[in-house]
């Protein structure tokens, strides 16, 4: 029996009926931009994430770049951005027109590495940071690294595309962050029918900002504040995305109990299955393995031939790109990034996984490396 890497298609009984109703209701009444909707959708996540303001996008990489531009990052700037990370993260930065320069990871946790971090502040002086919550979880540093950005006066961006549901000291790990974001790829653990993201922060004049340039730049329908884009956030997504929050506590909880099922039954093999730092519920976004090359090719062969889905979340360092060329401004490592990299295998994880086909997994696992 086959299992796929990830498996978007396993709705719970009688959403896609009422998904169904809603777009033929929508569409009815032509409501595509704008709208209840999409004001429904930031308020609910003000409300369930703990933060003053929500402003809805097109996508997260639009959200990273609504956030710095709102932040004040442009031309002449330099930006810290973790080297292991999605891309967008990187070329975030480089799209407002600041130079980056990359952070090597933190190898117990796969966020920034705090000494390199304030070294990079010390050697480089940014006018901003970005960290990744990557993996559903993020730095057991976190505290360190925004009191360090605050002292230095260096404004901290989350990029929390991956950390819907996290939980960071028994709250939602958005909430004490200056400025955040997400994104609602469908892969994601709150995803929509298609793109979209959001912007979070409490600071008022940060998320008009936001909303100012995701809409052109207005400041009333004909009248223009400053050279923005279009980065709305259509009506249709923030539908599903509602209908989604609807169902979002019993797919957490799915995406955990598969998560801790790896841990429980792949302990002993020659391979270390990451957890959560000590202080986070995560949120079951994907299952992160590390081990050596040659062991981690054998597994990758065992696996592909039973018809079992894995990933490489990521299998490169950002600063070894070959699209940095130009852009990166320097790259403070220690080489961690790179062996990092070259060690992350992901096995399947999504809602509602059966207990067969996470059966099946460890078996093969087991079956290759014991």
């Amino acid at each position: 029996m086959g299992v796929p890497f990830i498996d978007l298609k396993r709705f719970e009984s009688g959403f896609l009926d009422r998904w169904i109703e809603k777009v033929t209701a929508m569409s009815g009444t032509a409501s595509f931009i704008g709208g209840p909707e999409v004001a429904k959708l930031e308020a609910s996540l003000s409300e369930r994430l703990g933060v003053s303001h929500t402003v809805s996008c097109a996508n997260g990489t639009d959200a990273l770049q609504l956030a710095l531009r709102a932040m004040g990052v442009g031309a002449g700037d330099v930006v810290l951005v973790p080297d292991v990370t999605f891309w967008a993260t990187f070329e975030a930065v480089v799209n407002v027109g600041a130079s980056p320069v990359t952070v090597d990871v933190d190898m117990t946790d796969g966020g920034v590495d705090l000494a390199a971090f304030a070294k990079a502040i010390d050697d480089h002086a940014p006018k901003a940071a970005m960290v990744a919550h990557l993996y559903g979880w993020g730095s057991a540093q976190l505290k360190a690294i925004r009191q360090l950005c605050q002292d230095r006066k260096v404004m901290l961006l989350e990029d929390g595309a991956q950390c819907y549901g996290v939980e960071f000291d028994g709250k939602s790990i958005y909430r004490d962050a200056y400025i955040s974001t997400t994104s609602f790829y469908p892969a994601k653990v709150l995803g929509a029918a298609g793109d979209g993201g959001a912007v979070f922060t409490n600071d008022a004049a940060l998320a008009d900002k936001v909303r100012q340039l995701g809409n052109h730049g207005r400041t009333q329908h004909y009248g223009y504040g400053s050279v923005g884009w279009n980065s709305r956030m259509d009506s249709l997504q923030a539908a599903f995305v509602n209908l989604s929050l609807d169902y979002i506590e019993q797919r957490l909880a799915s995406r955990r109990q598969s998560a801790d099922y790896y841990r429980q039954h792949l302990r002993g093999l020659p391979l270390r299955v990451m957890d959560a730092p000590a202080g986070y519920l995560e949120n079951g976004y994907c299952n992160v393995c590390h081990l050596d090359a040659p062991r981690r090719g054998t597994l990758e062969a065992a696996l592909k031939a039973e018809g079992i889905g894995f990933g490489n979340i990521y299998p490169g360092a950002m600063s070894a790109q070959p699209g940095t060329e130009g852009y990166l401004r320097a790259a403070v490592t220690n080489g961690r990034a790179t062996e990092y990299c070259s060690t992350v295998l992901n096995l399947p994880l999504f809602p509602y996984m059966t207990a067969a086909e996470l059966e099946t997994v460890v078996a093969v696992v087991k079956k290759t490396l014991a």
